[in-house]
């Protein structure tokens, strides 16, 4: 039987520890920004709820974390962006983000939108990051990903999803197309690195849902 997990709360429509991750989710659907993670224990989580949602993102609170000398002396590149996907479902309501790995911060997140896979969710996140960064002229920042298939799908310019267009996910679409198209008209300099989860832990820009 899986062990039973804690979601905080941090911001969300009315913050708090829940035990079921049904019941987080109505606290964090159509809220803008929401910061949320998943404790193995009801003690951890109240405690978390009582800190920063920044001392505890991206890192693996089920089995301990790595500290960032830890992570560095294992050939992390902690100047560098991290991104990652979560789907409720396949197809479900998909978002994705993206984190500074040194520091937690959240630099973009989009999402939840319905009907999308977290295939697409990686990919997505990959040519945010790449477009993001080069609006900040830092051709030379690595990202880290998760996702090996969102991965190749960059390097080959295209999102080989199987997904269908239903109406509903018609967003999800628009940004595939752009992203494409992105891909398409420029050239990619960020290293664009697979995060090493059986070493590291989870990456930095996780959804805390495991």
């Amino acid at each position: 039987m899986a062990k039973q997990k804690f979601y905080v709360v941090w911001d969300g429509h009315e913050p708090g520890v829940y035990s079921t991750w049904e019941a987080a989710k109505r606290q964090i659907d159509g809220y803008p920004k929401a910061k949320y993670k998943s404790f193995s224990s009801k003690a951890e989580a109240e405690k978390a709820l009582k800190g920063s949602y920044w001392a505890y993102v991206g890192k693996d609170t089920a089995s301990g974390k790595k500290t960032l000398n830890e992570l560095e002396a294992l050939g992390v590149r902690l100047d560098s962006l991290a991104v990652d996907a979560a789907c409720s479902g396949n197809p479900g309501d998909m978002e994705y983000r993206g984190v500074h790995t040194r520091t937690g911060q959240e630099i973009f997140h989009v999402g939840p939108l319905p009907n999308g896979t977290n295939n697409v969710g990686e990919f997505l996140a990959l040519v945010h990051a790449l477009a993001w960064l080069k609006q900040q002229n830092s051709p030379s920042i690595p990202i880290y990903s998760d996702s090996r298939n969102a991965q190749g799908w960059v390097r080959a310019k295209t999102c080989r999803t199987k997904l269908a267009r239903s109406g509903d996910n018609d967003r999800i679409f628009e940004l595939i197309e752009r992203a494409e198209h992105w891909l398409a008209s420029n050239r990619v300099t960020n290293p664009v690195l697979k995060w090493e989860t059986d070493q590291w832990g989870e990456i930095p820009a996780d959804f805390g849902r495991k």
